[in-house]
């Protein structure tokens, strides 16, 4: 469950009156985790409404995406007799197989079309590189190449993130993981995020995991 019901103490802009957070990740909304896709999160496509009314509140919003070779190394399809669901090693990490996803320059590796893209400052693309997966927003998975999104962020001088998307047990999972680690200040916003839940209860660990890690969870933002 939520730590708390609202976020209070943000910044507000005097000028508009809006809540102004340092920035809103908003993890993978894209076409192939919603239901129809490759690799759909069950009620995957609720989180869309959600991160649209958090957008305009924001003064910074990054989006990352998926973004993979035809060849990527987590796809089932490119190790012969396996299949989706086994468990392989890769760069000696644990990597399990997945359907061919967020595919480079397909459709669904595109934003859902109903995501209020406009309002969206910065794109951070991830699983680039074939042979390592990424499911977080700043590193891949072995945390050998970083994405660039930390040194996009420090840049602005951003203290403080917002985290919601896809899916709360991996890419959500680990962005906000790796954003405590980096010493940022990282809120979720459980109600914007839903799980794969390819084990029963899942999302509910990951959850716990981001908690017990100094992430706050929250289903409601308030100005």
């Amino acid at each position: 469950m939520a730590d708390e019901k609202h976020v209070r103490g943000m910044n507000v802009s005097p000028k508009e009156g809006r809540l102004i957070v340092d920035a809103l990740i908003l993890v993978d909304i894209q076409n192939d985790f919603m239901p129809g896709g490759a690799l759909p999160v069950p009620d995957g496509d609720a989180v869309v409404a959600a991160a649209n009314a958090l957008i305009p509140g924001f003064g910074l919003v990054v989006a990352t995406q998926d973004w993979h070779p035809s060849d990527h190394g987590s796809f089932a399809v490119n190790h012969e007799g396996y299949e989706v669901g086994d468990v392989i090693d890769l760069v000696g990490e644990q990597q399990i197989l997945w359907p061919a996803h967020c595919v480079q320059g397909t459709p669904g590796a595109s934003f859902h079309s109903a995501l209020d893209v406009a309002g969206i400052d910065h794109v951070t693309r991830k699983g680039t590189d074939p042979g390592v997966d990424s499911y977080s927003a700043f590193f891949d998975n072995a945390h050998r190449r970083s994405t660039g999104l930390e040194d996009f962020l420090r840049a602005r001088d951003v203290g403080r993130v917002v985290i919601c998307g896809l899916a709360t047990d991996y890419c959500v999972k680990f962005t906000a993981l790796d954003a405590v680690d980096l010493g940022l200040d990282v809120t979720v916003l459980v109600s914007g995020c839903r799980a794969v839940n390819i084990a029963p209860g899942d999302g509910d660990r990951a959850l716990d995991e981001m908690r017990d890690a100094g992430c706050r969870l929250v289903r409601t933002l308030l100005t």
